[in-house]
This record gives C-alpha cells, structure tokens and sequence, in this order.
C-alpha cells in the first residue's frame, strides 16, 4: 500500500534517505523493513526563522515497490501525412506548440531563425572572446530561445492560464530531472537543458514533423478570405515567406515558402518581426516592460543572509535564492530572475548594443548569485524619461517602448567602451551618487568598466533603484554592500510589444490564420507560461483547422 504524509524536517533529514525512512517509520509506527520506497512529491524550504525547516510532502510504499512512472507520459501519433502548420520560433512557445499540435493530429513545420541548441554555444562564447554578437546566433535567437541558456528556471505564478503540470511532466520525458516536478521553485539548469531541448526536437522529427533551422521568417503570406464577414477585410495568413541565414549562401538564394496557419512564436528580441508587422499594419500595442540591471552578490554573502547563520548554506542547503518587492513613487520595483550559483551573461542581439541577463547550472555552484533588479515602466512614462538622443516623434508609436529599448542599449554600449564591456558599478556607490573607482570580481566574462550608472540611467529609473536598494537594505541586513556589483542594463525582462488577438479564439484580432505565441506576443513571461501559450494556441489553431 501507499500513504503520504505532509512532515517538516531538518536539512540534513530531508537530505539523507535512511534518516527520512527512519523519521517516517518512527513517526507513523512503521517498520523500516516494510518501507520500500520513498517518494518526495512537493519540498520547499523554510529559512523565515534561524533554524530552517524543509517541508516535504511524501509518499511512502509500504510492502509495495514504487512504481516506474515518476511522470505523466505523452503519446505523440505519426503525423507525417496530415495537415500542417507552421510554428514560426523554436523558444519554448513554439516547441510546446508543436507537441501540442501533434498530439492533436496535425504536422509542425517549426521554423527558427537561429541554430541548433548545440550550435549557437559556439556563437555565444565567442561574444566574449571577440566582443561582436552574431545577430541570427546569441543569447536570445536559436533553438530553445532566450530560456536554454538563462538559466531554465520553470517558476511561475500564472496558474490559471492552462496546465502547468503538463509542461513539467513533458520537460521530464524529454530527459529533466522529476525533481522539477517536487521542487516550490523547479529548475533544470543551463548545463542540462540542451539535451532535453534537443530531445524535444528529435520527437517532433520522429513523429513527422520538420525543423528548419538558420530560416527567417520576412513576411506573412495573406490572402483575401472566403468568408469577408471575418478578419481584417477578409484577410486570413495561408503560410511564411523565409530567407535563409547561413552565411555560406548569398544573398537572395534560400528564399523559400511554407504554406499553412502560422503560430507566430518569435521571442521578446525579434524587433524586425515587431517593425514588419507594424508596416504590415497588422494590429500590435505598446506594452509595459521593466527595466534596470543586473545584481551580482557573492553567493556565500546571500547564503549568509537569506539563512541567518554565519556558515551560510552549510552541507545540505542549495544556494540561497531571495526576492524583493517594493513601490517607489507609483512603480513597482523589484528583483527578477534571479540565479543563485550562477553567471551574469551578455544577451544582446545586434551590433552597438549591451544587454544583460543570468543564468546558473544545475548545480548552483558558482561563488555569485545574481539578480535583474527592475524598474516597471509604462507606456504613458516614457514622455517624461530622459533619454538621451531619444526620439519624441516616435511617442505615439506602437513600437514606442522596443526604441526606448534600443536607445538605452544602445547608452549602455557607448558607456562600455563600445564594446561588450558592460558598464557597472559597486551597490552602495551606486545608492550614494559616487562613482566607484575599482570593480570586484565578476563572472561577467566580455569584463566591466567602472561607470556612473547612476549619472547616465534615466532619473526616474536610477531614483527608484536607488530608494528600492534602501528598502531591500532595511530588509536583509548585508544586502546593501559594495561587495555586489550592478551591471549595466537588463531591458529585456518581457516584450514592449503586444500583438493583439481575440482572449478567446487566440487569433489576431483582424487577420485569421495568425496565432501570435508566448512571449514575443506579450502573453507569457517565461518558460513554464510561455509552454502553456503555446499548448493553448495549438488548440485554437486545430480548431480553426477542422
């Protein structure tokens, strides 16, 4: 028989299986040699007090073997001679589309400008030793989107968009770890989500399906519909006109069509994509985004911190996560993905850019944990922003919030030298107006250089960071130091872009056909949310289909 039990226990109990097998069979009066198996269901850490908790919820097999279905297991059909639909993006909108789309009955053609998971590696470590971006092959572009190589952090608070669950027990049969379906915060880790990407990919293929890497999608193939009634003067997209991006073909050859729907799961770095459909005067809006920098503290001082004790994360803790919240004149300020144990990376997409973001391996183990610490800026803000060289006339454009994007990417570039050297500068200096003359150790690998963030940032930006940083200081004692480091700037924490479509069918508002996806649609914020997006709008699309 089974039974499950909710207990709290020690670090080093919750740790060690003999000692939890024991504490079991003390607590509930069982035999240890009739405990089979143990099985930890759901575990989150308790670090309010000094001595810290581990809330476990267990199963325990009692003269009964566990089972071997850790997971819930999908079949995926052969599809290799049904109707296909383009998926346009191999991030993880696109990629849960397709699956979505097979099990449904239907063929993905997914195609990804960037390439292969295992590929664009190469492009990425060589941001640091060339200081150049590939613009079709970088942190942001190429099979599993901004999230293979960020960190895989598969948290979120969008529970009532669809079936998160789902898309955990898939991560797992495509070769994650189960603990992510345990863990209060899952995460697979950069070093390992690679593979499960690339598994991922290898189902879709096996099942029929197709995926077109280093292809770029240019323009939507729109036709007048048969029913004038719907869309935008009867326009409904019937396929994708692309372009291919390998550098060995020359320009113009490549060009290629694909035909059918089209689920547009592009990513919040596609700006082209963003500026094609605004000329399209396909229906898109502005959107609130945040902004600010990176926080990089050494892991041992957040350890210390987030678990009040002086030896800090000890032998059976993980690295010490923490998250803050505040608000500061009317906007939110707060921290955002962050990565204990982990690295602080170069994101940018495009020349005469710097963009920064985190990411950690599996195991945490880094001496750095770093955060984005963030400002919310809406749409309506930027008119009083000072930004410099910005441009006023673009102030009632949809793409309003994409070029104050670019414009303080494009700041942060000129103060880093030009380079990928980030600009950057001690915490408390920061809080203090001062410029700080020498840098700590940092894993940002392209290197820093010491600038007044500070000065250049827009005020309304470097004021709230600045009171938010006193707030978090009052909060966790330590946490405002000039051992962290701040790294200029994190802008893309979310899409400045929404593309609007109908709340129920997922459609574009005017144009049928048209599935805008996951992130770069403005529906999703993250891996786990984007997955359900593109579960969601595979449905809808098979319902437009039959």
């Amino acid at each position: 028989m089974t039974n499950e039990y909710q207990i709290r226990v020690l670090p080093e109990v919750a740790a060690q299986q003999d000692r939890l097998k024991q504490l079991l069979a003390d607590e509930y009066g069982l035999r240890m040699n009739e405990i089979m198996g143990i099985r930890i269901l759901k575990r989150s850490i308790d670090a309010r007090q000094r001595t810290i908790y581990v809330n476990l919820k267990v199963r325990v097999y009692v003269n009964e073997l566990p089972s071997d279905d850790e997971y819930q297991h999908v079949d995926y059909p052969d599809v290799s001679d049904r109707r296909q639909v383009i998926v346009v993006g191999a991030g993880p909108g696109g990629l849960f589309a397709a699956l979505r789309l097979i099990e449904l009955g239907f063929r993905p053609i997914v195609l990804e400008r960037g390439k292969n998971v295992h590929e664009r590696k190469k492009d990425m470590a060589n941001i640091a030793r060339t200081q150049q971006v590939d613009e079709e092959s970088n942190y942001c572009f190429g099979e599993g989107g901004a999230g293979a190589y960020s960190d895989g952090k598969l948290y979120t608070r969008s529970k009532k968009r669809g079936n998160i669950e789902k898309i955990l027990n898939v991560f797992c049969q495509h070769g994650a770890s189960t603990a992510i379906l345990a863990d209060a915060h899952p995460h697979i880790g950069t070093d390992r989500l690679p593979q499960v990407i690339e598994n991922m990919r290898n189902t879709i293929i096996r099942c029929g399906g197709e995926v077109h890497f280093q292809t770029k999608v240019t323009r939507l193939i729109i036709e007048a519909s048969s029913d004038p009634s719907k869309g935008r003067g009867g326009e409904r997209v019937i396929g994708v006109e692309t372009v291919s991006t390998a550098p060995i073909l020359s320009e113009g050859v490549g060009e290629t069509a694909f035909f059918g729907p089209v689920i547009l799961a592009t990513g919040h770095s596609a700006r082209d994509v963003y500026r094609y459909l605004a000329e399209a005067k396909i229906e898109i809006e502005a959107k609130g985004i945040a902004v600010g920098v990176r926080l990089e503290h050494p892991s041992a001082l957040i350890d210390q911190i987030q678990y009040h004790r002086k030896e800090g994360r000890g032998r059976w803790l993980p690295a010490a996560e923490y998250a803050f919240v505040t608000q500061v004149e009317g906007r939110g300020v707060y921290s955002f993905c962050m990565c204990p144990g982990g690295f602080v990376i170069p994101a940018a997409t495009g020349p005469e850019q710097i963009v920064v973001n985190g990411m950690s391996p599996a195991n945490r183990g880094t001496q750095w944990s770093n955060s984005g610490m963030v400002v919310e800026v809406r749409p309506e803000d930027l008119e009083s922003m000072a930004v410099a060289n910005s441009s006023l006339s673009a102030i009632d454009s949809p793409l309003k919030m994409m070029y104050f994007q670019e414009q303080l990417e494009h700041d942060c570039w000129q103060q880093g030298n030009r380079k990928q050297t980030a600009p950057a500068q001690r915490m408390a200096d920061f809080v203090n107006g001062r410029l700080s003359f020498d840098l700590p150790k940092s894993s940002y690998a392209p290197g820093l250089v010491s600038s007044p963030l500070h000065f250049w940032m827009p005020k309304s930006i470097s004021h709230r960071l600045q009171q938010g940083f006193r707030q978090f200081g009052k909060q966790a004692h330590g946490f405002l130091t000039n051992d962290a480091v701040m790294i200029g700037v994190e802008t893309r924490t979310s899409s400045p872009v929404r593309i609007v479509r109908h709340p129920e069918t997922l459609q574009h508002v005017r144009v049928q056909g048209l599935f805008p996806c996951g992130e770069g649609a403005g529906y999703a914020g993250g891996i786990v949310s984007a997955g359900v997006d593109g579960e969601r709008c595979a449905e809808m699309c098979a319902e437009y289909m039959r």
